[in-house]
């Protein structure tokens, strides 16, 4: 959309706004569309300049009579006059007026200014204004030239219609009208933060967009409304019809800086907007930026220092709302990542651990995927997901039993889907395996499942490695099917198949035994024998295994028969009459 202010000379009290270009916007997105435009006319020009000139850094402006003010913005000169500057700057006027009262013989005084606000570009604004000559205003430079109209002090008091009043106007009319040039005033606040932050320049395009984005899609009854809010050409009409989503703003605020963002969020929380919608807006932002940065580089672009690194990370997890389903569990153990590498504070990181903590029960086991970013090191970071189970472990100390086979479910399955890793070392495999107790698994077939994934995953691994793998794991608490699998496994250490085997010797002579059996080998018997056999090491080959596997078959197959006649002798005398 196009607009043109304009303001009579011959009325200077009127000094308004007239609306000469009635185009309506159909932005887009935040670039590549029209943009809003004022041209400003001064009611009263004090002196009647015939030419402005521009000489490498030098600025002349030509009139009648000779230029009697020199000022210096940065590297650039501007040969001016005092009666149009310092008639509508209270800052310049005080400058000249002091210099002449401390008796300066220079007819022509020089004023250098280092820090004005957007550089020898807004200047040059600022004097085609004073000197009556026409000012294109548009949402790129609205506020450097409304920061230049505040450091000069151009105000009302000085001449009515001044440069503030001027620029207070068509910045209010953008952030009322224009949804995409917020966001272009947004980007030209970059190089003059600290007097955007002053002015309220940042808070009032915060304020905007929270308003804009809080408004309920129903309560647009108007295509003008509707256009308002455009963050795609078709928006307009999709508002007609209700099919504009309700996170349709998050593309254009995931462009704005982190200070911008963080004082975005602020003013959105304010306006009421549900905390689910606020956290997947940060989620969204986060992992636009996240994947701008090449953290698997020894060297970080100059832009992406440590200390911006550090503080981003902080900022994100202090501006997370505090409702417990607002965000993922995968986006905040992302997040805790990228707080353990920037070593963020330890109370920050020790808040969102007990956060994630506290949410690992209602989690699923893709949620804990969290890749490394080192290519050299495992595919996922399995350390982070072991300090998030710890802390859990330390929170949750009198929970139920229930609760930590919900968590115990969750650890297996997590293994089970890193597994097949082949970057992932036996000891991070133990670690995760092993963080939580053995009281937490109510049954070990997950976790059996996982560690034969991972034998088979890593066919090299030596017979002690195995071995110390396996000890994470309670064979007693296998189901039959699992046990029958185990006997079958040729990929378990010598010392696991073995207990495995004993275990299912003795289930199967218990049975017999107490099917009232002559069978040579009592319980006890067998218990001594499973036990004399552990103390003295003597079952390690892998012959003995297997002619131990062989034994248990043969016990299986007299239990089946046993069996089989028992119920035949039932029958029998069921069916005996007396």
């Amino acid at each position: 959309m196009k607009s043109k202010f304009l303001s009579s000379r011959q009325d200077k009290a009127t000094m308004g706004r007239r609306c000469v270009d009635g185009e309506n916007a159909t932005g887009s997105s935040v670039t590549g569309a029209k943009q809003n435009k004022c041209i400003l006319f001064p009611a009263k020009v004090s002196l009647v300049a015939e030419a402005f000139e521009r000489r490498n850094q030098n600025w002349i402006v030509h009139a009648k009579v000779a230029s009697d003010l020199t000022i210096q913005i940065g590297d650039s000169v501007f040969q001016l006059h005092k009666l149009p500057m310092v008639s509508r700057s209270g800052f310049l006027n005080r400058l000249v007026f002091q210099r002449r009262s401390y008796g300066e013989k220079n007819n022509v005084p020089k004023i250098q200014i280092d820090n004005f606000p957007g550089g020898a570009e807004i200047f040059e604004i600022v004097v085609k204004f004073c000197y009556g000559w026409n000012v294109d205003l548009t949402a790129a430079n609205i506020a450097p030239a409304y920061c230049a109209a505040h450091f000069l002090e151009m105000s009302d008091d000085l001449e009515q219609g001044n440069l503030i009043s001027k620029t207070e106007t068509f910045l209010s009319f953008i952030l009322l009208s224009s949804w995409k040039d917020i966001f272009q005033i947004f980007k030209s606040c970059e190089a003059i933060s600290s007097w955007a932050k002053k002015l309220h320049i940042l808070k009032r395009c915060s304020e905007a967009i929270a308003w804009k984005a809080s408004i309920d899609q129903k309560d647009l009854t108007s295509t003008d409304d509707a256009l308002n809010f455009n963050s795609q050409e078709n928006n307009a009409e999709n508002l007609q019809h209700g099919c504009i989503s309700e996170n349709w703003w998050f593309d254009d605020v995931s462009f704005l800086r982190i200070d911008q963002f963080l004082e975005v969020i602020e003013c959105i929380k304010r306006k009421g907007i549900r905390s689910e919608l606020v956290g997947s807006c940060i989620a969204h932002w986060t992992e636009k930026w996240l994947s701008q940065i090449p953290f698997g580089q020894h060297n970080l672009p100059k832009h992406l220092t440590h200390q911006l690194l550090r503080v981003t990370a902080e900022s994100l997890i202090k501006v997370l709302p505090p409702e417990k389903n607002s965000v993922s569990c995968n986006f905040l153990l992302h997040l805790l990542k990228l707080g353990v590498m920037m070593r963020i504070n330890s109370e920050l990181s020790n808040k969102l651990e007990q956060r994630i903590a506290l949410m690992l029960e209602e989690c699923s086991a893709s949620d804990l995927l969290v890749k490394n970013y080192d290519t050299n090191n495992s595919l996922y970071d399995v350390k982070l997901v072991a300090r998030v189970v710890e802390a859990y472990l330390s929170s949750t100390l009198k929970n139920p039993a229930p609760r930590l086979y919900v968590v115990g479910r969750l650890v297996d399955e997590y293994l089970t889907m890193i597994a097949r890793d082949e970057k992932l070392s036996v000891e991070q495999f133990q670690l995760i395996a092993e963080t939580l107790p053995k009281d937490a698994r109510y049954c070990n077939d997950k976790l059996y499942r996982a560690i034969d994934m991972y034998f088979k995953a890593h066919p090299t691994l030596t017979e002690e490695e195995r071995t110390s793998i396996c000890r994470a794991m309670d064979y007693h608490k296998l189901s039959k099917e699992a046990r029958h699998h185990a006997m079958k496994n040729e990929r378990l250490p010598l010392y696991f198949s073995m207990r495995i085997i004993l275990l299912e010797q003795v289930n199967v002579t218990k049975s017999m035994t107490g099917n009232g059996s002559n069978y040579r080998r009592t319980r006890t018997q067998t218990i001594i024998r499973v036990s004399k056999g552990l103390d003295q090491g003597c079952l390690t080959s892998r012959k003995e295994i297997k002619m131990m596997k062989q034994e248990v078959e043969n016990m299986k197959v007299q239990l089946n028969a046993l069996q089989m006649c028992k119920m035949q002798l039932q029958r029998q005398v069921k069916g005996c009459t007396f």
